[in-house]
């Protein structure tokens, strides 16, 4: 009751409704995924061809809006341990079977500006610390409420209280992962934008007030600062780069005593329809017990540290990525669209008492044909010191209104 005063209370400000006409937005997002994991140690492979759709409607008077969006998944092919039923005989695709109210939010704005209150999509900066998790079916949603303020040009400040993040693992989720973990998040980001770039400072109080989940030892507090963005040489050539800093330590009910630290330097070159790129991503450790590294359990982690998720939980001894990419992307000018292709290599060490954990190649290629997005992805672990080899391939149709 108490989250219910509070979002009713934070959308007062709307004030009456407006006398004017009201606009409604149908949307539409229906995907087909292919999915087969080969991995060493588990006997037979994966196959899991899902069936994800969403839909929803929004109504907009004036700075007034709502908004509401299903979401279900079904398995037309299960032949895959999907995280909660049944024994791990094969390799986890963590896209369970599922119906559920993705979004159901309220959104007051003003110029300079908005309030958004209820069940939302929160993605910050390049969501390495809160992110949507937008390639699993599911996704990850936050009952919450957002104020976001531009008070001055170039200046804009995003706080968002989360009363609870409702995961990937959908309406069957149990033990350690729970459908909904509950707690008292804070997303705090303060982004000033300059002729460079924007500069970012952070504060991300994470509360995972959930017994089941890891005994609360993923409750942090992260505070950090990051800088990104872009020179344009010519219409043929274009620099972009990223840097970001921060420290982690255990926070609210965590057992553990810890601070761990993370940075990241990364840097792209565009010429004419080629990309390549490189970067280094350090989350840390500090003395070598599980949860006492950098974590980032909020992330959409497929993002990062490669596409096989080796590196969703950081290990005790953190995790060191030096990785390189290459890229090429072709408008047609015909009914085939845009095509683009993508490569990247990855060479995973410890932080702590630096050893090898391995090597990842990824590759990528789509092709848009107007409302459809058609995607073959490969991704390839070899395991040196950490988890084991793993093979992952997706085949991918995405269709959106």
């Amino acid at each position: 009751m108490k989250h219910v005063i509070l979002t009713a209370a934070t959308l007062a400000v709307a004030g009456p409704a407006y006398a004017q006409s009201v606009s409604l937005k149908p949307f539409v997002d229906l995907r087909t995924r292919y999915e087969n994991v080969d991995q060493d140690g588990v006997a037979s492979d994966a196959d899991a061809l899902t069936i994800r759709a969403r839909g929803g409607l929004e109504a907009d008077a004036g700075g007034l809006s709502a908004l509401i969006e299903g979401e279900g998944t079904l398995a037309a092919v299960d032949h895959y341990y999907d995280g909660l039923n049944g024994a791990a005989t094969r390799p986890l695709v963590a896209d369970p079977q599922n119906i559920a109210l993705y979004r159901a939010q309220l959104r007051y704005a003003r110029p300079g500006w908005a309030i958004t209150a209820g069940r939302q999509r929160i993605a910050l900066d390049d969501e390495r610390f809160v992110g949507a998790v937008n390639f699993r079916d599911n996704g990850q949603t936050f009952d919450a409420v957002r104020f976001e303020w531009n008070p001055v040009k170039r200046l804009k400040a995003d706080v968002s209280y989360s009363w609870s993040v409702r995961t990937i693992w959908g309406i069957d989720g149990h033990d350690a992962r729970q459908q909904a973990v509950s707690g008292n998040n804070v997303f705090a980001n303060v982004g000033y934008q300059t002729s460079f770039g924007t500069l970012t400072g952070f504060a991300y109080l994470i509360d995972q007030d959930e017994l089941a989940v890891q005994g609360y030892r993923l409750s942090s507090q992260t505070y950090g600062v990051r800088f990104a963005g872009a020179h344009t040489f010519s219409k043929q050539a274009k620099l972009s780069y990223q840097a970001s800093y921060a420290r982690q330590s255990d926070y609210h009910r965590n057992p553990n005593d810890y601070t761990a630290g993370y940075y990241l330097v990364d840097g792209s070159l565009d010429v004419a329809q080629f990309k390549i790129g490189v970067g280094y991503e350090v989350l840390g450790a500090d003395h070598g017990l599980a949860l006492t590294s950098f974590q980032t359990p909020l992330a959409t982690g497929f993002k990062f540290q490669g596409w096989a998720d080796k590196f969703l939980t950081t290990p005790p001894d953190g995790v060191r990525d030096l990785y390189g990419s290459v890229g090429y992307g072709l408008k047609t000018g015909t009914a085939l669209g845009v095509f683009t292709f993508q490569g990247v290599y990855h060479h995973f060490d410890s932080d702590r008492l630096v050893r090898r954990y391995g090597d990842e190649i990824d590759a990528l290629a789509s092709m848009k044909i107007k409302r459809t997005t058609l995607s073959l992805r490969y991704a390839d672990y070899r395991a040196h010191g950490f988890a084991t080899d793993t093979r992952k391939l997706w085949l991918e149709v995405d269709w959106a209104l």
